[in-house]
């Protein structure tokens, strides 16, 4: 069954008093074609600002292979580090000059339309330490460039800049893709709650009637499994077993020898905290009513109190 069926299905489900729920399903479908269509662009918006930065860094690379009197050698695939972090590699050696690579950076980037906050560090690649680094910022006095003098020898480098600011278009463009999840996660939340509501009303669910009340649980033992007002509970087999015997004896002292030798004789190697592991996970899901309790007896046993 195809998802657009069962949405169909919920919706009318949901409006049980109209003669035809068509109209009100195309409404839905329509108001989740235009979000859905508003993510796509979106992303492609922040996909396309990518590519622009992996371009401007490239010809970053171009100029300052050429400034090394290199134009025959390789500039590596711009790595995308993060969300606003990329790499520029080299396939040969090459000197660096702090000054030059400001200015090509800051060059390269204004022509891109990039953002001018961003962060740069040179990496030495063979132990990844850095080399070199500055921070500019689109108000330049808060701008650190260290060190512009003081040329890097030759050797092989990592270039990683990260941009330490979102534009106001990607803030906005993130708001809004934050808002459309929210919304999702929220509209299809309120339309399963409202859908399993009616169906736990109006649709009667079968139980196996063989069960034992405990407190304020239903136990069946062929299910493996308690139940508290509407909430089901699973039991392992060791559980079930245990509970299936305390429920023969309640209120009474079952001895830790006779537990073991039930539970587990002749169905594999007994481990000594096996039943104490097993009666912690039992007194865990019946601590919802506080009518029970599964006390241990120091020394001698177990025993189910049940007022």
């Amino acid at each position: 069954m195809s998802i657009a069926v069962k949405f169909r299905k919920i919706i009318c489900y949901l409006h049980p008093m109209m003669n035809n729920c068509t109209p009100y399903f195309l409404k839905f479908l329509i108001v989740i074609g235009l979000l859905l269509s508003l993510v796509s662009c979106t992303k492609e918006s922040n996909g396309d600002t990518s590519s622009l930065i992996k371009v401007a860094l490239r010809d970053v690379g171009h100029q300052l292979l050429l400034s090394n009197q290199d134009t025959i050698s390789v500039i590596k695939p711009v790595v995308t580090l993060d969300s606003f972090e990329y790499q520029l590699s080299f396939e040969e050696e090459l000197t660096i000059q702090p000054d030059s690579l400001v200015n090509l950076i800051k060059n390269s980037f204004l022509k891109a339309n990039l953002p001018k906050n961003y962060l740069v560090e040179v990496l030495q690649c063979k132990d990844r330490e850095v080399a070199y680094s500055y921070q500019m910022e689109q108000n330049i006095e808060k701008s650190i460039i260290p060190c512009g003098g003081r040329q890097l020898k030759k050797s092989c480098y990592h270039i990683n800049v990260r941009f330490t600011k979102k534009t106001e278009k990607a803030n906005s463009n993130n708001s809004f893709v934050s808002f459309l999840y929210s919304f999702f996660f929220v509209f299809f939340g309120i339309i399963a709650l409202v859908y399993f509501k009616r169906k736990a009303k109006l649709v009667s669910f079968e139980e196996d009637e063989n069960y034992t009340i405990i407190g304020k649980y239903k136990f069946y033992h062929g299910q493996n499994k308690l139940i508290k007002e509407t909430t089901e509970i699973s039991l392992s087999k060791k559980e079930c077993e245990l509970l299936t015997i305390f429920m023969a004896q309640p209120n009474q002292i079952i001895k830790r020898e006779e537990l073991t030798k039930k539970v587990w004789e002749d169905h594999g190697v007994f481990v000594g905290r096996s039943l104490d592991t097993y009666i912690s996970k039992l007194r865990l899901k019946l601590k919802e009513d506080a009518t029970i309790k599964l006390l241990n007896i120091h020394g001698v046993g177990y025993k189910l109190e049940i007022n």
